[in-house]
C-alpha cells in the first residue's frame, strides 16, 4: 500500500508547496484515494511533482467541513470529474472560528457523485467510514472559538460532521483522520466500539496547535496524557498539521518511535 503526504504545513526540504492544510493520498489494492484535499490547488501541484496522475484516483474523504481540508476539491474536480466524494451531511452546515467563516466552499455541493452521509457507511471490504464519537477524554481546547450555524444561530460546533476511515489491507488496520477535532482518544475508544481493538496505524492531526505557542500548565498535562495513553496502544502515530509544534515534541518525547511527523511530499514508510 502507498501512503502519500500530499499536502501539509511544513515542507523540511521546500520541493513541495505547504499550506495549512492537510491531503493524504492513498493506493490499496482497490482504490485511488483522497483524505482531504489542502486549502488550495497546492495538492494539484504537489501531485505532478509527485507524479501522481490525480485522474486515476476514485474516491476522496472529507474528514469534516473545514476550508483547510476541502479548498483542494474544486481543483480536484477539473483533474477529474468522476471520483465519488464522501463526506457527512453536516459538513455542509456553516462553520466559524468565532466571526471568521472557515467552512467548505457552496460550490462543493452541487458536485457529482457527492455522497452525503448521516453516520457509518461501509464503501467495500477495504473502506469504511465512522461518525457518532461522542467522547470527551483529552478534549482538544482548541475547540473553544469554533462554532457552527443551526437554524440561523451560531452554536458551539459538536463536530457531528467529523468521519474517519478506515482501511483494511493485508491483516492491517488504517484509521485516517482529519483534524480530530473530537479528540484523538475519543476516536480511538470509537474503533474499539467497532471492531474491538485498536488500530496498527493512525494518520491524523491531533488539533493541538496553538497561534502563539504559548501552552499552559493544563493544557501541557493534557498533552502529556493524551501521549501516555497513546503510548499504550499497539498503534503507530503518524501525526502533523494541526497538532503544532510544542505538543509534537512533548509527545515525541513520550511516545519515541509510536511518533512520527507528516510533511508535505512526503511517503509515509510502512
Amino acid at each position: 500500500m502507498r501512503i502519500v503526504t500530499l499536502v501539509e504545513n511544513t515542507c523540511p526540504n521546500n520541493k513541495y508547496i505547504a499550506e495549512h492544510g492537510l491531503c493524504i493520498y492513498v493506493e490499496t489494492e482497490k482504490h485511488k484515494l483522497l483524505v482531504d484535499s489542502g486549502q488550495t490547488n497546492a495538492v494539484i501541484n504537489n501531485a505532478d511533482a509527485l507524479g501522481i496522475d490525480l485522474s486515476l484516483v476514485d474516491t476522496l474523504i472529507l474528514s469534516h467541513g473545514h476550508y483547510d481540508h476541502s479548498g483542494g476539491i474544486l481543483p480536484f474536480r477539473k483533474r477529474n470529474n468522476t471520483a465519488k466524494i464522501y463526506m457527512q451531511k453536516t459538513a455542509a452546515d456553516p462553520h466559524f472560528n468565532g466571526e471568521r467563516y472557515i467552512g467548505i466552499d457552496p460550490d462543493i455541493l452541487s458536485l457529482p457523485d457527492l455522497i452525503t452521509l448521516d453516520g457509518n457507511h461501509t464503501i467495500d471490504d477495504e473502506l469504511f467510514l465512522f461518525s457518532n464519537i461522542t467522547g470527551r477524554k483529552c478534549y482538544p481546547q482548541g475547540n473553544k472559538k469554533l462554532l457552527c450555524e443551526k437554524n440561523g444561530t451560531k452554536v458551539p460546533d459538536d463536530f457531528s460532521h467529523e468521519q474517519c476511515l478506515v482501511i483494511s489491507q493485508n491483516g492491517n488496520h488504517y484509521l485516517l483522520s482529519g483534524c480530530a477535532h473530537n479528540g484523538i482518544i475519543n476516536i480511538l475508544d470509537r474503533y474499539y466500539e467497532l471492531f474491538g481493538d485498536y488500530p496498527n496505524y493512525v494518520i491524523s492531526g491531533f488539533h493541538m496547535m496553538k497561534r502563539d505557542g504559548i501552552y499552559s500548565q493544563k493544557e501541557i498535562n493534557t498533552i502529556m496524557q493524551t501521549a501516555h495513553l497513546l503510548s499504550d496502544m499497539i498503534t503507530v502515530f503518524f501525526s502533523g498539521h494541526c497538532t503544532g509544534t510544542v505538543p509534537f515534541e512533548i509527545m515525541k518525547q513520550i511516545m519515541g518511535d509510536k511518533l512520527c511527523a507528516l510533511h508535505s511530499g512526503y511517503s509515509i514508510n510502512i
